[in-house]
């Protein structure tokens, strides 16, 4: 293999952590799609539940740079079928870099694998196999096809950006969330721009079950909603062996249920946490965080006090930025 492969996946590896989380229930994946001479003419992602696939989405860009006079459907089953039949033969002999396995099962779109044969790919390039009974053996499809496979391209880092989807479809999957300033401090007030609120409403929204601890709730009084996005609110767990006011701001939200109880166990009906608090509650919950997303605010200020206090070692595994804001996926070193 040579390194422009891997360069090639590393770009749709970048593009789909930015929809790491967003995608829920669904995998964050990436593609990359070269034209027979090897340029680049797509890199895209999978955006959310119900939209279309990386690969479709990679499809359609790259379509659309070959022939700007293209109008596509935006429904994913329409989009598929377009592309499907006035692809003209533009991406014949392309090759595909892919994260993920293609899928080979009809869900809310048609399988991936097939698109790829339709649109005649001469090769794929998968960082990760998919062993989910009904998605697996895209690859399979793929061969049977004609079209050349290679697997684990980056496979590793793959692995880690599929690790949060095969942890929530076999229990759950939680990850810490933090809002630190460049001074290191995370109380008194807001830290991060709107466009980062915004990003994290839009994850709380596809969430199960935010936790925090009553010394969160007691210090901030927050509503923990994803109102920037009128998204649905997820369900609240304080954790707490202190009494709560309960005109709390958290007790305002409609159709939501918010838990308090004395232990720092997790209901098992709930697969996708996310987990807010400071140091103390970071201490406390290091032994039940999958995955840690931190985000840095641009201030410099000295209008907080507080600053984490552990021994936590991790690695990052993703950096990002939104608004004026950067922020990261890490895991925890072991």
């Amino acid at each position: 293999m040579v390194t422009n492969d891997k360069f090639y996946l590393s770009l749709a590896l970048n593009e789909a952590w930015k929809y790491q989380g967003l995608t829920y229930p669904n995998p964050a994946v990436g593609c990359a799609i070269t034209d027979k001479n090897g340029a680049l003419l797509a890199v895209a992602a999978h955006k959310k539940a119900g939209l279309p696939h990386a690969e479709l989405e990679a499809a359609k860009e790259a379509l659309t740079k070959l022939n700007p006079l293209l109008i596509f459907p935006s429904e994913p089953n329409e989009l598929y079928a377009f592309i499907s039949k006035n692809h003209n033969n533009l991406l014949k002999n392309s090759t595909f870099y892919v994260t993920l396995e293609p899928c080979s099962h009809q869900g809310l779109t048609p399988p991936c694998a097939h698109l790829v044969v339709t649109l005649g790919a001469r090769k794929v390039f998968i960082g990760s196999l998919d062993k989910t009974k009904k998605a697996k053996g895209g690859a399979q499809i793929l061969r049977k096809s004609g079209i050349e496979v290679e697997e684990g391209v980056l496979k590793k880092e793959c692995n880690e950006l599929l690790e949060p989807f095969l942890l929530w479809q076999g229990g759950s999957f939680s990850f810490f969330k933090l809002a630190l300033r460049l001074d290191g401090t995370y109380d008194n007030g807001i830290i991060t721009s709107h466009e980062a609120r915004v990003f994290m409403h839009k994850m709380r929204s596809v969430c199960d079950l935010i936790v925090i601890g009553g010394e969160t709730l007691r210090a901030d009084n927050p509503v923990l909603d994803a109102r920037l996005v009128n998204g649905k609110a997820p369900d609240v767990l304080i954790c707490t062996t202190k009494n709560i006011e309960k005109n709390a701001n958290v007790f305002s939200v409609k159709n939501r249920k918010v838990l308090v109880q004395n232990s720092l166990e997790f209901p098992k009906k709930y697969k996708n946490i996310m987990i807010e608090g400071g140091s103390n509650f970071l201490r406390a919950m290091n032994g039940k965080t999958d995955r840690f997303l931190i985000f840095h605010g641009s201030d410099f200020g000295l209008s907080g006090s507080k600053r984490i206090e552990t021994d936590l070692k991790l690695k990052l595994l993703y950096q990002g930025c939104v608004g004026n804001c950067s922020f990261g996926w890490h895991s925890k070193v072991i």
